[in-house]
Parts: C-alpha cells; sequence; structure tokens
C-alpha cells in the first residue's frame, strides 16, 4: 500500500512506503490473521483496517468484484490473497502483488499465484492484463491516485477493466500515515490517499479511464472503469 513523489516508478519515498508496510505491526497482524491495526493520520485520526476480513476467504462483496473480472487479473496489493485464490478457484487466471512477503506467503498457501514487488516495479504481461484490482483501498498507494491509474492503464490490456473499491464517503484526501497495533507497535511514515467514486471518476478521467460504473455491496463500495 505512500508525497506526490512517492508514485513515481521509481524513488526513495516509494521505498520507504514499501518498508512501512513490510515491518511490523502490519505482517505480525497478517501472520495473526486479526488485528487491531489502523492507519493513523498527523493529527491523529485513526483508519482501522479490517484484517480478519483480509485473511478470510472472499465474502458476498468480495463476489460482485469477482463476477466483474475478465481474465487474467493482476490483484495490486493483494495482501494474504483472498481474491487470487477465490479466482484460482473459479479457474480464472489471476496473480496477486504485494510488498509485504508474508502476504505473498499467505496468498500462495491459500492457493493463488503472487509476487512480491511494488507496482511501480517492472511486472509480467505489462499491458496484457484483462482485469486489474485495487481493492481494499488500494487506491491509496503511493498517495497518488493520478500516477497509480496511470500505472494501471499501462498494465491493462486495450479495453481492460480496472475495478477499485472507493470510500463509501464523499472524500478525496492526501495524507501521511503509519500502521499501528494500538498497543504501540508502529511502522514508519509514508504518504497514502482515500477517495470516494467522484474524486476517482475526475482522476480516472485524465489517467485514461472511462465508462465508470458504481455500485454498492454489504456497505462497501466500487467503481469499474474502462480502458
Amino acid at each position: 500500500m505512500t508525497a506526490r513523489t512517492a508514485a513515481q516508478a521509481t524513488g526513495r519515498p516509494a521505498e520507504s512506503a514499501a518498508r512501512a508496510w513490510l515491518a511490523d505491526p502490519y505482517a505480525e497482524a497478517l501472520r495473526a490473521g486479526r488485528g487491531p491495526l489502523f492507519l493513523r493520520r498527523g493529527d491523529g485520526w485513526l483508519l482501522p483496517l479490517e484484517v480478519e476480513r483480509w485473511c478470510a476467504e472472499a465474502d458476498a462483496a468480495d463476489a460482485t468484484v469477482l463476477a466483474r473480472c475478465e481474465g487474467p487479473v493482476l490483484d495490486i496489493g493483494c495482501g494474504p490473497g483472498r481474491l487470487v485464490a477465490a479466482l484460482a478457484r473459479l479457474g480464472q487466471p489471476a496473480l496477486g502483488v504485494d510488498v509485504t512477503p508474508e502476504a505473498v506467503a499467505l496468498t500462495v498457501r491459500t492457493g493463488g499465484s503472487a509476487l512480491c514487488r511494488s507496482v511501480f516495479d517492472p511486472l509480467p504481461s505489462e499491458g496484457r492484463w484483462g482485469t486489474v484490482l485495487l481493492i481494499d483501498g488500494n487506491i491509496g498507494i503511493g498517495g497518488d491516485p493520478g500516477a497509480l491509474l496511470r500505472r494501471a492503464a499501462g498494465l491493462a490490456a486495450p479495453g481492460g477493466t480496472l475495478l477499485v473499491e472507493v470510500a463509501a464517503v464523499d472524500v478525496d484526501e492526501r495524507v501521511e500515515v503509519h500502521v499501528e497495533d494500538g498497543s504501540g507497535g508502529r511502522g514508519e511514515p509514508f504518504p497514502w490517499a482515500r477517495l470516494g467514486a467522484r474524486a476517482l471518476r475526475a482522476e480516472a478521467a485524465d489517467a485514461g479511464w472511462s465508462r465508470a460504473v458504481a455500485w454498492n455491496a454489504a456497505g462497501r463500495a466500487f467503481v469499474q472503469l474502462r480502458r
């Protein structure tokens, strides 16, 4: 899951963000399969992270995402891999990408395929993915949604689909956060972003995505885009 310059393909801020997700307490929470785990903003605001849901099997809301996937599928920031594993069970070719070794190991353990790599690193089959996923708030990766959306456009095949989970409220923010566990454990600070559906549409249009279709499921909000 990072100031605007951090979202460039290579750069020290992006590397710092990757280190933040490598460090405890995030990796510890994945190993345990549960939280509590939070993103804390500089002003003290907390965003709870749904570790238990990430480590469980795909749920009913996830199923609405899976139904829109056109293979092959690239899951950016796949975490412990519930979507990659679900796609594999459906016979859909899928690859997860995550900067945390523990997340990649869990994805493989559950039957999926994954690489320990940043989305801004060279990736297999660039320009040929039928669907690119940015679920569980991963539109925040890099702290610059425009740069991330342009990167996703370079990964997707012509006419390909981008499925994005957005904030359920109308928000558009770029902030510095760190991961913490509520018991004193915390990771390094890094830039992050949160977007609602309206803000995503504005960023997506400038990045070459169109035909936005929004839907809600089980209190979560999603947008489908076409390249």
